[in-house]
């Protein structure tokens, strides 16, 4: 995705926390604000949640993107729910569709991953575009300033099977925390930035 990428005064390392925690929902909501905040004039924020309805592990980010379009959350644009997921077939389609629709956006991707067995369950952040596909060889754009991967099963052998044999419960479960997070982490920034602008005209009065 060729787009100029917005600077950072300091760029974040990565996140992670597991999604059963009673502080999930802080935590990630903090570290994703913090990570808006370390971006320079952001005023427009796409949220891409990649995965397919025909796939239980694959879910993830189409039932973010329902969660969190619920929420109708200020200043925010999803892309990809359950009842139009964004998958290996229309991933191309649906960049250029936010290429033309939001040149300046900050898009933060959403995906399900595979990896270790004790770290199913986690919800990771990190900098830079994510790579989707890549647990299932899958050759698909990468996509996004930062992004959000929930890990929802075992990775390594078999991943079509492992995918389709993921506990929904888990993949509902983590995907509440994350839209939760997007939600919060979204609205607050924005209100800081109303004040921040309002309090920057007040200086020129």
């Amino acid at each position: 995705m060729k787009r100029k990428p917005f600077s950072q005064e300091y760029p974040l390392s990565s996140f992670k926390t597991e999604f059963s925690s009673s502080d999930a929902v802080d935590s990630l909501s903090e570290h994703i604000g913090n990570r808006l905040h370390s971006f320079d004039n952001v005023s427009e924020i796409v949220v891409l949640c990649i995965g397919t309805d025909r796939s239980t592990g694959d879910s993830l980010g189409p039932l973010v993107g329902s969660i969190f379009e619920k929420m109708y959350p200020v200043g925010v644009h999803i892309y990809g729910t359950i009842d139009e997921p964004v998958h290996a077939v229309n991933l191309k389609d649906t960049i250029e569709t936010i290429e033309r629709n939001h040149k300046d956006a900050l898009i933060i991707a959403v995906d399900a991953c595979l990896g270790k067995f004790s770290s199913v369950g986690h919800i990771t952040v990190a900098h830079g575009p994510l790579k989707p596909g890549a647990g299932v060889k899958k050759d698909l754009p990468a996509v996004g300033c930062f992004h959000i991967t929930g890990i929802v099963n075992i990775g390594g052998f078999m991943e079509y099977f492992v995918l389709q044999n993921t506990r929904l419960s888990i993949v509902m479960k983590m995907a509440d925390t994350i839209a939760h997070s997007l939600h919060r982490s979204t609205s607050r920034y924005y209100q800081h930035m109303i004040k921040k602008a309002s309090n920057d005209a007040q200086s020129w009065i």
